[in-house]
């Protein structure tokens, strides 16, 4: 009895994920959904991390063709994004018992327009920021690669999180 209703499940679980219903990633998408696009993020910000707006975009583009079932092109495809980075910067987090700073902040925010050339009703334009604290004798310099990687990936699955999956 419990193996059938387990052969019952994995079918059906099967079934959806062939028709683009539902990904194993939790991600909604309708059936006549084949494509999505992505803008390049242009960084707005005063301060400018060489790399962040080449990341932000292409880890985007590869958590959609990851875990949404979509193909992306060059056009506007089904769904679009697009949008700037607003803001990056680091500031003092935490202060020690003799007023010194102990930890740093370094914070990035993105406003990402979302358009979903299906149902305009899912569309949205939203700022995201995300942010990781780091110790404050460490070199900025030679963390920041490593904390605007971790940045990007929680920016990337809440953008993702707010399309997909509508949390």
């Amino acid at each position: 009895m419990m193996i059938r209703k387990l052969l019952i499940g994995l079918c059906l679980s099967m079934v959806f994920a062939s028709c683009n219903i539902y990904s194993h990633s939790g991600a909604s998408v309708p059936a006549d959904a084949t494509t999505f696009s992505v803008d390049y993020m242009v960084n707005n910000a005063s301060i400018v991390a060489p790399t962040l707006s080449q990341d932000l975009t292409e880890k985007l583009k590869t958590k959609c063709i990851n875990e949404s079932g979509l193909k992306l092109t060059n056009a506007v495809g089904d769904f679009h994004f697009s949008g700037k980075i607003t803001d990056y910067k680091t500031a003092p987090s935490g202060i020690q018992g003799n007023q010194t700073t102990a930890v740093n902040r370094l914070s990035v925010s993105v406003e990402v327009v979302f358009e979903n050339k299906l149902d305009s009703s899912k569309n949205f334009t939203q700022i995201f920021t995300n942010f990781v604290d780091f110790d404050a004798q460490q070199d900025f310099a030679t963390i920041e690669q490593s904390l605007i990687g971790k940045i990007t990936d929680g920016l990337v699955q809440d953008v993702f999180n707010k399309a997909f999956i509508n949390w």
